[in-house]
């Protein structure tokens, strides 16, 4: 981290000589921040690699709440555990008064994904186990790490305000924060910053699909297949008569709709007719109401393949999110805040530990970047979606992405989650901290900065109030 802090360094010190006094003191305040963070980085290396090792499933993460919640409550937040109904969700809560600003973090595991780490091939640790291939447990520390050390700037500067960590579960199967948002959680926010461990350090304009996901399950009469299959009604006809009817229908979509199903019950023996049969479903599309609208053809198919075979049909919606909306104002903060705390710095050894990893993928062994891409002007549509997209929708939102694996690495990969407890993810970590905790100071002071992004959230959303996806789901 070496030439990373004396790039930020002397960005303040030219600072210091060019801006005006409350510019400087801003400036100031940042580095206050910066400095909290590296001298407490070794212990929250500790943290992140705790939470690596616990390798939790979303809704599962019990020690890794409970560990970055302890550590907030004992840093002096007021911590609310077991928010929305969900035991490992939590809110950690520091100052008071207008503006509120909320810092969102993560830490679920991916299943199947257990890896050894810093190592450049295939070793589970535990076969079968979990992993966190997403770099989850780096996401939820450095904002932990953002949160406190704008709390310390707050409390030596006498700052008003009110900044808000959100301990998020489930974001993996796009849970956690729907949840959170229906319950009112993120309600009276004036602004929120994310972030996300990236093969990039970037900041853009991108922004994700909306989703439904729901289970579809068919009862009908088991039967001896082959002595009496006149008396039996396949529930497992009915699942492959509904995903027929789903494929057929993909002809009909608009090209940046996504469709994608799995069996998770077919039967039990070729010789008896399935009573029982079920699929899991997403569907994806450029809007709420897109979704909404294929949601609603994909049902009538599953009734219709009710019909057909004479089952009885049952859906089960699991979750439903908007797409990302993205605040120009925030994530042009966030950039500026990312320019001056600058790229990662990274060792020989870790270069060549990143081309082994671009090896085994057949990637060019180009290593871990350690450039700022350019801002990304115009908005990107991405072919996943997040949970984060709810609280764009109730405040103000962007976030910051930063190197904590090579490019040409797959990610829900064994690669990511061995980059994930390595020096590689540490620096990409810290270096996302200082970002959201400059970002935060700057909604916290920056009157002109957060009406900005007020007026665009406004523009955005047309005034409408936030409506979850899941209304009616317990």
């Amino acid at each position: 981290m070496r030439k990373t802090c004396r790039f930020t360094l002397s960005v303040f010190v030219c600072a210091a000589l060019l801006l005006p006094a409350a510019a400087a003191g801003a400036q100031d305040n940042k580095q206050t921040a910066f400095n909290w963070i590296e001298e407490n980085s070794a212990d929250l290396i500790k943290i992140s690699d705790a939470i690596w090792e616990f390798a939790e499933i979303g809704l599962q993460e019990t020690r890794s709440a409970a560990l970055l919640a302890d550590t907030l409550e004992k840093l002096g937040f007021e911590v609310e555990r077991g928010v929305a109904g969900l035991p490992t969700a939590f809110t950690a809560r520091w100052g008071s008064g207008d503006p509120v600003i909320g810092i969102l973090g993560e830490y679920d595991a991916l299943p199947s994904l257990s890896q050894a780490a810093g190592v450049a091939e295939k070793k589970p640790l535990v076969e079968g186990g979990a992993g966190h291939g997403c770099g989850h447990n780096l996401f939820g520390v450095a904002s932990l790490a953002a949160a406190v050390s704008v709390k310390e700037v707050m409390e030596q500067q006498d700052l008003g305000g009110t900044i808000i960590y959100f301990g998020c579960p489930a974001e993996e199967t796009v849970v956690g924060k729907t949840v959170m948002a229906k319950a009112g959680l993120f309600d009276g926010l004036d602004a929120a910053v994310s972030w996300h461990p990236s093969s990039e350090n970037a900041v853009s304009l991108n922004s994700s699909l909306a989703l439904n996901s729901f289970k579809v399950s068919f009862r009908g009469q088991t039967a001896h297949a082959a002595a009496d299959p006149w008396n039996g009604r396949s529930a497992l006809d009915a699942v492959e008569l509904m995903n027929i009817g789903v494929n057929m229908m993909r002809e009909h979509v608009k090209p940046t709709t996504r469709i994608h199903y799995v069996i998770l019950d077919g039967g039990h023996a070729p010789n008896v007719v399935p009573d029982f049969a079920r699929s899991w479903y997403y569907v994806r599309a450029l809007d709420r109401d897109e979704v909404d609208l294929y949601y609603k053809r994909i049902l009538k198919i599953a009734e219709a393949a009710a019909m057909a075979t004479q089952t009885e049909l049952e859906i089960e919606l699991i979750t439903g999110v908007h797409n990302m909306l993205v605040n120009r104002a925030i994530a042009e903060a966030n950039y500026k805040n990312l320019e001056l705390v600058g790229a990662p710095d990274f060792s020989d050894e870790e270069q060549e530990f990143a081309k082994q990893l671009q090896r085994f993928f057949g990637s060019e062994e180009k290593g871990l970047s350690e450039e700022l891409k350019p801002f990304q002007e115009e908005p990107y549509l991405g072919g996943g979606s997040t949970d984060v997209a709810e609280v764009s929708w109730i405040c103000p939102l962007a976030q910051v992405n930063t190197v904590c694996v090579p490019d040409g690495v797959a990610w829900h990969n064994w690669a990511v989650v061995s980059c994930s407890s390595h020096p590689i993810g540490h620096k990409g970590m810290l270096a996302a901290a200082k970002v959201l905790a400059a970002s935060t100071l700057d909604l916290l002071t920056d009157k002109e900065l957060l009406q900005k992004a007020k007026e665009e959230f406004e523009k955005a959303t047309e005034g409408k109030e936030y409506k979850s996806p899941i209304d009616g789901v317990d």
